[in-house]
């Protein structure tokens, strides 16, 4: 197990299904795919946009003088390509949002809406929510229930990309050069994505056997 997670949920990540994603409204700025240099900006950003969650969705009697939230939230934390020290990345900051019911949405989206977060889409696929903002930068913000297998090889990818020098200019070189070829065709940001998953795939294969998730083989 990892956070709850059974090693059998991590190894074997569910695909994404477009007939089961309810778009709920759309981006207010379309997000640039250019890949920038790394801005040392960007864990300060994360900090603002997370106390604004914390705000929203801590417990009642929170001992940090938010105003009392809703009490949903279980964890917060800054993901993807910004929060890797010295990564190359997208200019939008990533955040995970662990919520302690991800089915009541009465108890976090109106929340987060007033906290400036829009509600953009709901997904059968980990049961995913999605948000953006606008303020201070870009962000997507990701919530899910507790023990998500998605949330936690977000975690992991990490974790390896900050670890292993290698993987991160792999990483880093994939991301270039899918963006000039996502931006050269017109792609979309899920097109973008969608030219990275193989990398994404070994890189999160070795990260799991480099923690003592798997052993040999392939994750499928």
């Amino acid at each position: 197990m990892s956070n709850g997670v059974s090693i059998e949920e991590l190894v074997n990540p569910h695909g994404l299904d477009e007939n089961h994603v309810e778009r709920i409204s759309f981006r207010k700025v379309k997000p640039s795919l250019d890949i920038i240099d790394p801005d040392p900006t960007w864990p300060s950003t994360y900090a603002i946009l997370a106390s604004r969650i914390v705000a929203a969705l801590s417990p009642p009697s929170s001992p940090n003088g938010a105003e009392p939230g809703t009490g949903q939230l279980v964890s917060v934390s800054h993901v993807g390509s910004t929060s890797v020290p010295g990564l190359p990345a997208k200019a939008i900051i990533d955040i995970d949002v662990v919520v302690a019911d991800i089915n009541d949405e009465s108890a976090y989206v109106s929340a987060l809406e007033s906290q400036g977060f829009q509600f953009m889409l709901r997904e059968k696929w980990y049961n995913h929510r999605f948000f953006t903002a606008t303020e201070p930068m870009v962000a997507n913000v990701h919530v899910w229930g507790p023990a998500c297998a998605e949330a936690e090889r977000h975690r992991i990818f990490k974790e390896w990309l900050i670890e292993n020098v290698e993987d991160r200019e792999l990483y880093a070189k994939t991301k270039k050069e899918c963006s000039e070829a996502s931006m050269l065709r017109g792609e979309s940001i899920q097109e973008y994505t969608d030219r990275k998953g193989g990398v994404i795939k070994d890189i999160l294969h070795r990260a799991l056997k480099r923690f003592g998730y798997v052993n040999e083989g392939k994750i499928e």
